[in-house]
């Protein structure tokens, strides 16, 4: 889940990883993390600051993303880079992390839920992913904002959170190797993705209900998969779209799409829908970066 309100941006200088002492190249993994497809995580409850269970969601989503960070190590990882990816971008225990992890927090991002990957990387990893606005099931499913979007186009292809996450990772020639989430997100991602090794810690009943798996028994999976995919990397295929793109945002209210059409770069679809050309996908996700981060009172 992205659409930052809070503005507080996390600046962090990732410099480049000598060879190990092997003489191999550096295997660096990128993993995103979420929050609604997290083992257990329900409603709004768990999602944010305010909810009576948040406390315990954080501690779960950190341990799901430890997991991940303990599978990429098994087979192999010698860099990792985690972003922290839901809300506030501030969720994750970091001080649980290893002190060679770094970690990407809070908004703005131009690359959003994507931010600090590059041509460096070998493999990405999605963790706790959702299905998308337009998916008739799956555990809180939206794209990018609940309370504002209706949906989201990629050259006129609906996308969930993951494709457009997916579509940032392959402009840098980085497959998504691994997707964790309920069953309608991985099933919807893996779309995108290819066949890719898929963690499903809880099968949707309803937007607020699921069957989950314990958090231990999901924290297993996840690793055993994460395992998986960067060992099978060799066959998974980066996502690419080639440019130019156009993004399509539908909003739930006509306001957003009367106002961001005053803009010459924005054409007016509908009454909720504007349309947005870019040269490649990094443009197009600043541009969502934008829609969903500014405000005219912004300070400091």
């Amino acid at each position: 889940m992205f659409v930052p309100r809070i503005l507080t941006a996390g600046v962090l200088a990732i410099g480049a990883l000598a060879l190990p002492a092997s003489g191999q190249r550096p295997l660096k993994v990128y993993i995103s993390v979420d929050m609604e497809g997290i083992g257990g995580v329900v409603t709004n409850e768990q999602l944010g600051p305010t909810g009576f269970e948040y406390a315990r969601a954080r501690q779960f989503m950190t341990d799901e993303a430890l997991a991940a960070i303990q599978g990429a190590r098994e087979a192999g990882a010698t860099e990792i880079l985690v972003s922290d990816s839901h809300g506030n971008g501030q969720n994750l225990l970091i001080d649980l992390f290893p002190a060679d992890v770094t970690v990407i927090r809070s908004w703005p991002r131009p690359l959003m839920m994507m931010e600090g990957i590059d041509s460096t990387f070998t493999a990405a990893v999605f963790v706790g992913y959702h299905a998308s606005t337009a998916n008739t099931s799956g555990v809180r499913a939206h794209t990018m904002s609940s309370a504002s979007l209706t949906g989201v186009k990629l050259n006129g292809v609906e996308v969930p959170e993951g494709g457009l996450n997916a579509a940032i990772a392959g402009y840098f020639g980085v497959p998504v190797v691994a997707i964790t989430g309920d069953d309608a997100a991985v099933a919807e991602v893996s779309k995108f993705t290819g066949p890719v090794p898929g963690a499903v810690v809880k099968r949707a009943i309803s937007f607020h209900s699921a069957a989950t798996m314990t958090p231990k028994a999901a924290q297993d999976l996840i690793r055993a998969r994460v395992k998986a995919g960067i060992e099978q990397r060799a066959s998974a295929k980066p996502y690419v779209l080639r440019g130019p793109v156009t993004l399509e945002m539908s909003f739930k209210n006509y306001r957003a799409a009367e106002l961001l059409a005053y803009l010459p770069i924005v054409t007016r679809v509908n009454s909720h829908t504007i349309r947005f050309v870019g040269k490649d996908i990094v443009e197009v996700s600043r541009f969502i970066e934008f829609v969903g981060s500014y405000s005219p009172d912004i300070t400091p």
